[in-house]
């Protein structure tokens, strides 16, 4: 029986582990502690010429909301690759990452996101399975149904950044909102 298996078949309990400060997940019969992390989201805001690349999403959640090409990063991938291939994922888009945007911590639901700034290699895009439809939008039209505030955090540090190399990754507002243009 492979390891994997055990863990299915394990009862697990919360409790503080022996030399923890934490509650966990435990298995009552092998002491397997289960680590229940964050999951990081990597993604990027992709340009060509002037315009942004957004998708509609055909999941859920927030399905019919547009977002960024997102998603969860994959074992064996560099944060890099794995916005690489969401890009292609969702929109069919091939670009080129250029640095790391922002990275957004959402504790609440124990994601951590990676957005890079990326640019198109090209203006042909389509629809991938998770996505109902994908446009190129000038920063001037962008639609308001966002399927997540850090749609708009990426954006706006996008807007703040563009003619620069020389910045730190940007991060979540203190607050929700506080810190972002309105109207973007």
């Amino acid at each position: 029986m492979s390891r994997n298996q055990n863990r299915l078949d394990a009862s697990f309990h919360h409790h503080i582990p022996e030399g923890d400060d934490r509650e966990r997940r435990v298995c009552d019969h092998c002491g397997f502690v289960d680590y229940e992390n964050p999951r990081i989201i990597v993604g990027s805001v992709a340009i060509w010429e002037d315009r942004v690349l957004l998708c509609r999403r055909a999941i859920q959640p927030r399905r019919g909301f547009w977002t960024l090409p997102a998603g969860f990063m994959e074992k064996g991938e560099s944060p890099a690759e794995g916005a690489r291939r969401e890009a292609w994922e969702e929109a069919r888009a091939d670009l080129e990452i250029e640095q790391l945007l922002g990275v957004y911590s959402v504790p609440h639901i124990g994601h951590v996101q990676m957005i890079y700034r990326a640019r198109l290699l090209s203006d042909a895009i389509a629809p991938g399975p998770e996505s109902e439809e994908v446009g190129l939008f000038r920063f001037d039209e962008l639609p308001e149904e966002r399927a997540f505030p850090s749609v708009t955090w990426a954006l706006q540090h996008y807007l703040e950044t563009r003619d620069r190399v020389d910045f730190a990754p940007r991060s979540a507002p203190l607050a929700d909102g506080e810190g972002v243009t309105p109207g973007l």
